[in-house]
């Protein structure tokens, strides 16, 4: 037997060698892998977040000029009742239905569906203005003074 050589009972003796499982306990190399990866899953999460909210601002600001475009009523609607001016000392019947949108002979039915829809728009609790209310009342108030009901 020269040297280098082995037995034939030392390779079964290391043949049956006893088998560790890897331990629980992590490597340094094994926690910079799994941390590493979550900072890149977390880098491209909030890149893409900021890349999506990015480009629904800049379609909401389109949207935005689309709509107020479309919102836009020609002037020529406006001409012939258009109201010159601020409002008098004394309400008058032509002021109160150029305030309310309706006729100055309308029916009380007429004059309460006007103040409504114009009171939602107008109301201060929504953000309207409190003299433009009063006003508002004031018109209603001399419309329904002498109009038959409906």
């Amino acid at each position: 037997m020269g040297k280098g050589y082995l037995p034939h009972t030392d390779i079964q003796t290391h043949q049956y060698a006893e088998y560790n499982p890897k331990s629980n306990i992590w490597s340094d190399t094994e926690i910079d892998k799994r941390l590493g990866g979550t900072l890149i899953a977390v880098g491209l999460g909030v890149a893409a977040a900021g890349f999506s909210g990015r480009y629904a601002f800049q379609l909401w600001k389109r949207l935005g000029q689309v709509v107020s475009q479309t919102k836009k009523m020609p002037t020529s609607a406006f001409s012939s009742q258009h109201y010159k001016g601020g409002f008098d000392q004394n309400m008058t019947k032509n002021e109160a239905s150029l305030i309310l949108g309706i006729s100055p002979t309308s029916t009380k039915s007429k004059v309460r569906d006007a103040h409504r829809r114009i009171m939602v728009l107008n109301h201060p609790d929504k953000g309207g203005s409190p003299y433009m209310a009063a006003k508002i009342n004031e018109a209603k108030d001399l419309l329904d003074k002498g109009q038959q009901g409906g």
